[in-house]
């Protein structure tokens, strides 16, 4: 059922990416804590919700003690840095970042506010924290372990897939996660018996180009990055795959639960609640420098049985019997 909340959520974001609280019709006191959200992706309603009630059980309501707002780029990185700096004119005391290129928009202004990375990648080789048990900055919160992932899904993909030759890995170069994902991909593709085909793309444009490139191929494989771009577009390269009988997997549950036959990612849920205690810490006085970078404990995969029947595979039973959830 959908929710107020989503309604008004979805309908700020037509209008051009920023979300205001529902509840910012009831204003909060003026001593109320001010949390900002600055996301490369599209604003999630449901993971919305789930912050804010991990917030809530942790002492800050929306609307009474509490005030919070988004800024979401929509996979658009030009964006980024004027929205960075509608939200630190609104004076946040923390800011929750989702994707790196959030973060590094911040950081460009050099602003002083503690920043909470959400799911970043591999925060010490981009340069946001000096080391993950001692940040030294403003900037905290919680890894993804994003080239571990990567290297898994393939591995899963080339085990739903065995056929499967050649995996066409998707990134986005204007993310600094992309060449270190492509490279961890390659370091391992010649145990799995496969070849890589880097597909890097900077518009949706690209997008098609690359899966239409990929028709002709024999025994090919898609690997969707966890990145704003492919994560926004990606029930677009999702659909034209299928209609070309390409299989596809991600490292972001939204990608199985979107149509790709596989995901394997850390626990979405576990990584928004782990976002909001570093809030909550912060809020409480804890300084950044002094909170060590949190990496993902649980993982989560995820096969699409609705996808693997539409490709004509059969998923191995072994790797049915590993799945955290299996789309019907």
């Amino acid at each position: 059922m959908i929710g107020r909340r989503d309604i008004l959520v979805a309908a700020a974001l037509c209008l051009g990416g920023r979300v205001a609280p529902a509840s910012a019709q009831t204003p909060p006191g003026p001593s109320a804590a001010r949390v900002g959200m600055l996301t490369a992706v599209t604003a999630s309603p449901s993971v919305n919700r789930l912050f804010l009630e991990a917030l809530r059980a942790s002492g800050w309501v929306e609307g009474r003690n509490l005030a919070y707002e988004v800024h979401a780029a929509d996979g658009q990185y030009d964006r980024l840095p004027v929205l960075a700096a509608e939200l630190l004119r609104w004076q946040p005391q923390v800011i929750v970042t989702v994707q790196t290129p959030a973060t590094q928009a911040l950081l460009k202004l050099k602003t002083t506010v503690p920043i909470v990375m959400s799911g970043h990648g591999d925060p010490v080789r981009y340069g946001l924290i000096r080391n993950l048990a001692r940040p030294e900055g403003t900037v905290t919160g919680v890894s993804f372990l994003v080239n571990e992932v990567a290297v898994k899904t393939v591995e899963l993909l080339k085990e739903a897939v065995p056929h499967m030759m050649r995996v066409a890995v998707v990134t986005n170069p204007d993310n600094p996660g992309a060449v270190p994902v492509l490279e961890a991909i390659r370091d391992v593709a010649p145990t799995l018996g496969i070849s890589v085909h880097p597909a890097g793309a900077r518009t949706i444009e690209q997008l098609d180009q690359m899966v239409s490139g990929l028709a002709q191929e024999q025994a090919v494989g898609i690997f969707l990055g966890p990145e704003a771009l492919i994560i926004t577009n990606r029930q677009r390269i999702i659909d034209a795959a299928a209609i070309r009988k390409i299989p596809v997997a991600g490292a972001n549950a939204i990608f199985s639960e979107s149509g790709a036959l596989l995901s394997y990612a850390p626990h979405g849920p576990s990584i928004v609640r782990g976002t909001a205690r570093y809030v909550d810490r912060l809020l409480r006085g804890a300084r950044p420098s002094d909170l060590p970078v949190e990496q993902p404990a649980r993982f989560e995969l995820i096969v699409n049985q609705k996808a693997a029947r539409a490709l004509g595979l059969t998923v191995p039973p072994a790797l049915l019997l590993r799945a955290d959830r299996v789309i019907e």
